[in-house]
């Protein structure tokens, strides 16, 4: 705040009607068979991903864009380069006293309030008198010259922001494909033997037990409400440990229905669907739906993170053998599935070089996953970090109460 008073310098901040400052152009429909695939200007319409493109632009490049129809309607965009704005969105006309990447930063702050101002009566739709009454605050607006330059200085601000968590997101992007593609590349490898060093046995001979799963009747609260035990989905089942479940049942709902309880450390396979084919490792005792295949792994024949590694690295294959339209795997096809065991007739060896094996493809598999879950979330201190700034910046502090 002292930032923006030392900017600021002692300069007036009036706040007015948007419609007052720039004009809140609509723009012209196009019809389908007017769109390709790869015209020269992108169109857009009811949202911020082009439509399709055209021959001609009817905006020029560096203008703000506010969506008002459909599912995106509120939606707040610039683009860069010039574009067609179809009916379906609306566009901020160029001023000599404003700047248009200002504009955008303000309403970017205003997009929750804009949105809740969409009629959702059969399809979404803003008005633009929402748009252009919008109280907008213009620093110095006597001295146009010297507005320009404190607007500039915002925008510089808060961009860098944007662009410090682009060049952020582009450099973890990148350091995660490169981890994802080391540990493949190691297990391959390392998963990879000579014939006679292995004897390649089903998942089903290194299985001490297998279990499946069910789900209570949907609905009801005597199965649900209130429930403390664990039920695990297949949309859970992301080829990593799994240490907690976002559903719980009941202890009745476990007496009543198929649903069983899985020891912990099972090596778990979705079969259904679009999920088929990936696994998992339950930290902690679970039931699941039925679309689960749990394998409790014989301690004395495999490891149970060497027996995950491998049906990981075979997800393709696996799911490849799903059967029906909707691509289904079941128990027996899961259980035939063949894994190499190392060291066959010396079991001590055997292990012992199954854990040298899952010692490596850990810690791979962890930077990995630390990556991948440490992306999102970085992306999202940024995010709050730009939000902490801009409403400092644009609030312009008493102003902001007015």
């Amino acid at each position: 705040m002292g930032y923006l008073k030392r900017l600021l310098d002692g300069a007036a901040v009036e706040w007015m009607p948007l419609g007052q400052v720039v004009k809140v152009l609509r723009g012209k429909r196009l019809t389908k068979s007017e769109l390709t695939e790869d015209g020269a200007y992108p169109v857009f319409h009811g949202g911020l991903d082009p439509l399709g493109y055209y021959g001609e632009a009817n905006r020029p490049a560096n203008s703000v864009m506010v969506i008002n129809v459909g599912a995106s309607a509120g939606t707040v965009g610039f683009s860069s380069v010039d574009f067609w704005s179809s009916d379906g969105c609306f566009t901020l006309a160029h001023a000599e006293a404003v700047n248009s990447k200002f504009l955008y930063h303000f309403l970017i702050g205003r997009e929750h309030y804009i949105k809740g101002q969409v009629r959702v009566a059969g399809i979404p739709t803003l008005d633009a008198f929402v748009v252009e009454n919008i109280l907008t605050p213009i620093p110095c607006p006597d001295d146009p010259e010297r507005s320009l330059a404190i607007q500039g200085e915002i925008v510089r601000i808060l961009d860098s922001f944007t662009e410090l968590t682009a060049e952020l997101t582009a450099e973890l992007t990148a350091e995660l494909t490169a981890r994802k593609k080391q540990y493949d590349h190691y297990r391959n490898r390392l998963l990879s033997f000579e014939d006679e060093e292995v004897e390649w046995k089903t998942l089903g001979d290194v299985t001490l037990k297998s279990y499946s799963g069910a789900t209570p009747k949907a609905g009801s609260a005597k199965y649900y409400e209130g429930g403390t035990i664990p039920w695990l989905r297949t949309q859970e089942v992301v080829f990593s440990d799994i240490y907690e479940v976002s559903e719980k049942i009941t202890p009745l709902a476990l007496k009543e229905t198929a649903a069983k309880w899985v020891p912990a450390n099972c090596v778990i396979v979705a079969i259904s669907g679009a999920t088929a084919g990936r696994s998992g490792i339950n930290k902690i005792p679970t039931t699941t739906n039925q679309h689960c295949c749990c394998l409790e792994i014989d301690p004395k024949q495999a490891l149970y993170r060497y027996v995950f590694h491998w049906v990981s690295m075979n997800y393709d294959k696996i799911k490849g053998m799903g059967q029906g339209a909707r691509g289904d795997l079941n128990s027996a096809i899961i259980k035939d599935f063949e894994i190499p065991i190392p060291f066959p007739h010396d079991p001590e060896k055997s292990l012992a070089e199954q854990a040298r094996i899952v010692g490596i493809l850990d810690k791979f598999n962890t930077l990995t996953t630390s990556l991948s879950e440490g992306l999102p979330r970085e992306i999202a201190l940024r995010q709050r970090q730009y939000e902490h700034y801009r409403n400092l910046l644009l609030g312009f502090h008493a102003g902001a109460a007015a």
